[in-house]
């Protein structure tokens, strides 16, 4: 029990198909991205890009294919599941006219279950071959292996077993499971105001480092650059300075922008995990939104806008 415990997190999301491979290429990706990155710092070789264009790279290649793919696996079960109760509910009807529950699981494998139904009528098949009902039950729990699945057939078997009215525990386990689902419907409809405030504002966030540096910080530059000239103007001939003229320190303007670079990366990396999270309640699915999130701030502030006129 112990071991199905420590499963059950991120060892369990590593089982949803693909996602191990996608995980591999993704972490390659993004340490070859971040090694470039570490390369344009150090001036080795003709880089075209500045290293902070190169880290939120990486974190696009690492965030991106295994987050959506995580994703896409999660809404992909999330469908299989949403039409069992479905399945459930008919094979309890056939079971009330007297079939046994084999019989019944046959009968119902007729129906449309969605991406559910080529699994049930494999189930199906398999119990016309002979294969006892409990077996092939948890044949087809181990072959679409979702938590609601392996729930309601170890439900159900261990009823059978047990020789009891299995159709009045198909009818429970399908109004528990709709239950479930209608929970799950009234979290996401609560969670997505959330979601779009956190959209909302890392939207204003970027939008205020624009006005920042567009209005602000050029305006400060521009100045500092009349300063100086207005300096060398006052210089009297002979070397002799009126020591009138004001100066302005525009250096560490650069600096400025960079922070505001970095504030962007960091905010959209842990805005897109909370979103995640609130979203669904899954790390994993907070990775597709830090992906969306660092690629409207890289379009925004590094292409659209020149990438605010760092060389850093």
């Amino acid at each position: 029990m112990p071991g199905k415990e420590r499963k059950s997190g991120f060892e369990k999301i590593l089982t949803l198909g693909y996602a191990k491979e996608f995980l591999i290429i993704s972490s390659v990706g993004g340490a070859v991205m971040l090694f470039i990155a570490l390369l344009s710092y150090l001036d080795a070789g003709p880089i075209p890009l500045a290293p902070i264009d190169w880290s939120m790279i990486a974190a696009m290649v690492f965030f991106g294919p295994f987050g959506i793919y995580v994703s896409y696996k999660h809404k992909q079960i999330e469908r299989i599941e949403r039409r069992l109760p479905d399945f459930l509910r008919d094979v309890s009807e056939a079971g009330r006219f007297g079939m046994t529950l084999a019989d019944a699981i046959v009968v119902s494998a007729e129906g449309r279950y969605g991406e559910l139904t080529p699994e049930i009528r494999k189930m199906a098949a398999q119990i016309q071959w002979g294969v006892p009902a409990n077996k092939a039950l948890n044949l087809f729990a181990q072959r679409v292996d979702t938590p609601l699945v392996n729930r309601v057939v170890a439900i159900i078997t261990k009823a059978n077993q047990a020789g009891g009215n299995v159709a009045d525990v198909l009818t429970m386990v399908s109004q528990d499971a709709k239950k479930v689902h209608q929970s799950e419907d009234e979290q996401k409809i609560a969670m997505t105001s959330y979601l779009a405030v956190i959209y909302v504002s890392f939207a204003v966030f970027i939008v205020v480092i624009i006005i920042l540096n567009t209005q602000f910080l050029t305006a400060m530059e521009e100045a500092g650059a009349e300063m100086d000239m207005d300096a060398e103007g006052i210089e009297a001939p002979g070397g002799m300075g009126g020591g009138m003229a004001m100066e302005m320190e525009t250096e560490h303007i650069p600096v400025i922008q960079y922070i505001f670079t970095l504030a962007v990366f960091a905010h959209a990396v842990g805005d897109g995990i909370v979103a995640g999270i609130l979203q669904t309640g899954k790390f994993t699915n907070g990775m597709k939104h830090s992906f969306i999130l660092v690629l409207i701030g890289f379009i925004t502030l590094r292409v659209m806008f020149g990438g605010l006129g760092l060389v850093m």
